[in-house]
């Protein structure tokens, strides 16, 4: 007798009768966005980093000044923050599928523009093209999500991790590959600064194509009709925090993100002009990053682990204090020590790991399933605006004073989640509790 057939996992939930066939929806549809996810996740990761690299360098190329250096980095900033409101609202009503592709085909639109604008000479274009190009990075980071659509609530710090440790694969690849496309566009005729531009152009159009294609079914979709539907596991519909709890909860998990994500972006803009001010290659600027980037992905299955069995105010604490210790080493490392500037670096990159998985958890523990995408995109837009002013100032700092004095003033701001904490640390603690060892997804 043949074995009976497993459900389609595209079949809707109305024709579902049976607890174990909800249950077997759940887990398949999980499986196979985190599979889509993590591969379109390895190609975005190529194109944020790539561009991110060089991003600063060719802006002080075409201005002339290292003051203003920073700006491309606000701008694509910014774009980003404009780009995270409209995938969170377009996610929210059409799904993440199309919100993610959209995010990604204009990334790519951007990245294509910046050549044009460094081919041209024209400032103007490159000014729109870096807040268009932002788009692609709203969007890597807002993919992070999709893997917590329909994750356990005690596992959604292992499903973000999931999510963001592939981008460690396309992420490292791209700083490595500067010099090869500057060669590359250096033979096409073409500035060599906006190579990298080209591989980010092609990466992010890659991963929206192939989100477009195969993200079916949407995740989000299906964890809102499970939730609409009586038959769920053990037959009860899993109670959402209530609305002070919520609020209290996105507050933290928001504030958590925003101060690890302005460290981070002050000092690891600025790292790539410092290097190349005190006699530094392009090769070992794009190594010092290739550290960085590594550090801020890869570590991500042990952070989302630590998050789940542990809780997440561990991790955030965790998150200040190697922010700290990263300002206080990049302050104190001489400029030609490649050595420890990238160790400084690699420790910029896992604190901002520990910051934005553990918010992440927080922030997806408090928000109900029917406003979640929405919400998380206008967290992601605060996110932004306040990395934003942080790529503007850092800039004016390193002119005015020094790289030691940003990278210092970057590691003293973390030291604020620790406050933070202190005084919501009942609501933040409303997550879930921790799986237990031997309990599964």
């Amino acid at each position: 007798m043949s074995a009976p057939a497993r459900p389609d996992p595209r079949k809707t939930l109305m024709d579902t009768t049976s607890p174990v066939l909800v249950d077997d929806l759940r887990a398949s549809t999980q499986r196979r966005t985190l599979i889509v996810v993590v591969t379109s996740q390895i190609l975005g990761g190529a194109g944020l980093a790539a561009g991110v690299t060089v991003g600063a360098l060719l802006t002080k190329e075409m201005l002339g000044s290292s003051r203003y250096a920073g700006l491309s980095s606000a701008l694509f900033t910014l774009g980003s923050a404009a780009a995270a409101l409209l995938v969170g609202r377009v996610s929210h009503r059409l799904g993440r599928r199309t919100g993610l592709s959209i995010g990604y085909l204009a990334g790519a639109a951007g990245g294509a523009g910046v050549v044009l604008a460094a081919v041209m000479d024209s400032l103007p274009l490159l000014f729109v093209s870096m807040f268009v190009y932002g788009s692609g990075t709203a969007t890597n980071l807002q993919a992070r999500y999709a893997g917590t659509d329909l994750a356990e609530a005690s596992h959604r710090g292992r499903a973000v991790s999931t999510i963001m440790v592939a981008t460690t694969f396309g992420a490292v690849a791209g700083p490595n590959l500067v010099e090869v496309m500057g060669d590359l566009a250096d033979g096409w005729g073409i500035p060599v600064l906006a190579g990298p531009f080209i591989l980010s152009s092609a990466a992010f159009a890659a991963a929206g194509m192939f989100l477009l294609a195969f993200l079916r079914p949407d995740p989000l979709r299906v964890a809102r009709q499970l939730q609409s539907e009586p038959v769920v596991a053990g037959g009860e519909v899993p109670p959402e925090p209530d609305r002070d709890t919520q609020r209290r909860g996105i507050l933290v998990g928001a504030t958590v993100m925003v101060v690890t994500q302005i460290v981070m972006v002050a000092i690891m803009t600025m790292t790539p002009i410092h290097m190349m001010d005190h006699g530094h290659g392009l090769g070992q600027t794009g190594m010092v990053i290739a550290i960085h980037v590594a550090a801020m992905f890869l570590p991500s299955p042990l952070t989302g682990m630590l998050a789940d069995r542990y809780g997440r105010i561990p991790v955030v604490v965790a998150a200040g204090v190697t922010l700290l210790a990263a300002g206080i080493l990049a302050a104190l490392a001489p400029a030609d020590s490649v050595v420890l500037l990238s160790v400084a670096l690699g420790l910029l990159g896992l604190g901002w790991n520990f910051g934005l998985i553990s918010g992440t958890a927080i922030l997806t523990d408090s928000t109900p399933l029917a406003t979640r995408a929405r919400t998380q995109g206008s967290v992601d837009l605060c996110i932004a605006l306040a990395s934003a002013g942080g790529g503007i100032v850092s800039g004016m700092v390193v002119a005015s004073s020094s790289f030691a004095v940003l990278s210092l003033g970057g590691g003293l701001i973390a030291l604020a989640l620790i406050p933070v904490l202190a005084l919501n640390r009942r609501q933040a603690q409303a997550a879930p509790e921790p799986a237990r060892a031997g309990t599964t997804s």
